[in-house]
């Protein structure tokens, strides 16, 4: 990061970690954001916050478009720059808000990715009893498919949070806000296996740690192990272009396609807003085939 945008970006990302209470992981995509924007005022010869203005940051956006990046990801770097310009001037560091004149773009929802139920299967058949790993990477697999949660949920889950007498999880997600999330037999008793025949022998004496799923030195996994497993996983499934979200892509699909409740799918992703949600109604081509061949008049 250039030396004249270091520190105005360190307060600002104090002022979110301590004023806003924002996570760990948007803190982090927040300072990937100014650092990429960083590297670019420095690239075109001035990187002083102070003489900042709207047009080097549509150009900044125009390249990152330039670039390829997805519209989602130009629109997450749109956020953090107007964000950032409101904490300039706040702070007086910029006369007047450079963002103040960038508006959110419009951008087409991209369909989530999901898999079909034999998909899902080969998924869930992929780790194999000879893998180091294995009553970890099936209990893993089945918990994120039971309960569509993140992968950065599963690196958050404590032992404590599995509750198998009732069948059920406590899931920490986003702003660290908690939703209880039922899930079946098959979950459950991937996790017990797993808690039973293999966490005890990751847990290390100096590391003592409540992190349900660990890593072969004893550490939490992240998402970083968990999308590397899962990569792993669906190549030797014979699956393609699957990563960690899929499974809550498909978690959500599934239920809703059989009849679950919005609402319901809702609170069990974690969703703040419904219409987050929705975007899981429009992707069950087969219900849809189904549909228009049994009420069209000419299917």
């Amino acid at each position: 990061m250039a030396s004249r945008f270091n520190q105005p970006v360190r307060e600002f990302l104090a002022y979110l970690r301590v004023e806003c209470g924002l996570a760990a992981n948007t803190l982090e995509s927040y300072e990937l954001d100014l650092r990429k924007f960083g590297a670019f005022l420095a690239a075109h010869g001035d990187d002083d916050p102070a003489n900042l203005t709207g047009k080097m940051m549509i150009d900044h956006l125009r390249q990152l478009r330039a670039d390829g990046l997805a519209s989602s990801t130009v629109a997450r770097h749109l956020a953090t720059l107007r964000s950032f310009g409101r904490f300039l001037t706040a702070s007086g560091l910029c006369q007047n808000n450079p963002a103040e004149m960038l508006e959110r773009p419009a951008m087409w929802k991209r369909l989530p990715q999901s898999m079909h139920t034999k998909q899902i299967d080969r998924l869930l058949a992929a780790p194999q009893p000879s893998d180091r790993l294995y009553h970890r990477d099936v209990a893993i697999l089945e918990t994120m498919y039971a309960t569509g949660c993140r992968a950065s949920e599963i690196g958050t889950m404590t032992v404590s949070d599995f509750h198998h007498d009732v069948g059920v999880l406590k899931i920490t997600g986003k702003g660290n806000r908690q939703r209880i999330v039922p899930i079946g037999r098959p979950a459950i008793e991937a996790i017990r296996n797993y808690l039973i025949q293999q966490r005890p022998a990751l847990v290390r004496e100096d590391k003592p740690t409540d992190a349900l799923f660990l890593t072969q030195r004893g550490s939490p996994v992240d998402r970083f192990i968990i999308w590397s497993m899962i990569t792993k996983l669906s190549r030797r499934a014979g699956l393609s272009g699957i990563h960690p979200h899929t499974l809550r892509h498909t978690f959500a699909t599934h239920m809703l396609s059989g009849g679950a409740d919005l609402r319901v799918v809702q609170e069990l992703l974690g969703h703040a807003r419904v219409t987050t949600t929705q975007i899981y109604t429009h992707v069950d081509q087969g219900r849809l085939k189904s549909v228009i061949q049994k009420f069209h008049p000419r299917p």
